[in-house]
């Protein structure tokens, strides 16, 4: 990992400002002298700029994305708890962590600082930007802030804006955190147990009915008590619980609500034709969190994509797990001819 220092002021879509900006980044393979051989990957909800440890099997020598013939960037978004500027860094003014006083960020925010690093780093266009869940919402603001900068464009399980849905889970999830009496305490640990129910709301959408029935039925059916679907949702707030911060899921999930590519540009569906990269649209039909309708929106919308939906037991975590089916899917979309896929 590698932190990109911006010692600007860094002005904020709600008016704020934030003294200066560390963004956290990895890379992979090595830039050409054109500047254009790039894949950037925007990484979703909790995840970090390590890409490899949370997509494995695309990022590689030989593999969808290719370190011998690409350089790949996967930088950490503002504030998350993984080495950029968040709730756990420090505020000069008061020389204390901000907790949560952080401000509110948007996903424009988030993009705003990574074409900064763009530059930074000797980008002169992006090959392929590719995000999903989350990070399709920051790649679509990128595609639409400055379409000439983007070739292509890779969506998977994304929308154009958060859905009424999404803000209520996210709403769900933050009352959570908030009730937990710990919430306020200006410590890395405060509201664990909080952040453990507000991942437990979150594996409810993540996965599906079938994926549940399939992995965590109990074969005895004469149980009282410690059934196999309990133990996996305390296990998997746990593990979260481990690796994240509170105030960090606190902020980014108030960061997936404000995104709307609309705001302030006029009519939805104008914004996604002033898109310019040429596009493939991916989603799952297993996913509870981001339906299929919204991938479909987006492929009639946009000039020229295409749509290609699969089927996963893992629901809207799939597009983290079938990395075959998404190299396949994309493989053969970068080599059929650059032209309309409709």
């Amino acid at each position: 990992m590698k932190i990109y220092a911006h010692g600007n002021l860094f002005p904020l879509e709600s008016g704020t400002t934030l003294p200066g900006l560390a963004i956290a980044y990895d890379t992979w393979g090595t830039l050409n002298d054109t500047g254009d051989n790039v894949v950037w990957i925007c990484h979703a909800l909790t995840a970090s700029s390590d890409a490899a440890s949370w997509w494995p099997g695309l990022i590689g020598p030989g593999l969808l994305f290719d370190t011998d013939r690409y350089f790949i960037v996967c930088a950490n978004i503002i504030g998350s708890c993984y080495g950029t500027t968040g709730p756990l860094s420090t505020d000069p003014p008061s020389e204390r962590p901000w907790f949560g006083r952080f401000p509110l960020v948007s996903i424009r925010d988030m993009t705003g600082a990574h074409r900064l690093l763009a530059t930074y780093l000797g980008i002169r266009r992006l090959h392929l930007l590719t995000g999903g869940s989350m990070g399709g919402y920051q790649a679509l603001e990128w595609a639409v802030i400055d379409p000439a900068f983007v070739a292509s464009l890779l969506l998977i399980a994304t929308s154009a804006r958060e859905s009424a849905w999404g803000i209520a889970i996210h709403t769900a999830q933050r009352l959570a955190i908030e009730a937990d009496q710990s919430w306020g305490d200006e410590s890395p640990g405060a509201a664990a147990r909080g952040l453990k129910a507000a991942r437990a709301i979150g594996m409810l959408t993540y996965r599906s009915y079938d994926a549940y029935a399939a992995t965590q039925t109990d074969p005895d059916s004469g149980k009282l008590d410690g059934f196999r679907a309990s133990s996996y949702i305390h296990y998997q707030g746990d593990k979260l619980v481990s690796r994240f911060n509170a105030y960090s899921y606190h902020v980014l999930t108030r960061a997936m609500d404000t995104h709307n590519l609309a705001r302030g540009r006029g009519r939805l569906q104008e914004v996604l034709r002033s898109i310019t990269a040429r596009t493939l649209v991916m989603g799952i039909t297993s996913d509870l969190l981001c339906p299929l309708a919204e991938q479909a929106l987006l492929a009639e919308q946009i000039p020229g994509a295409r749509l290609v939906s699969f089927d996963s037991l893992y629901g809207h975590d799939g597009f983290l797990v079938e990395t075959a089916t998404i190299t396949r899917h994309v493989d053969h979309w970068l080599s059929s001819p650059n032209k309309s896929q409709k």
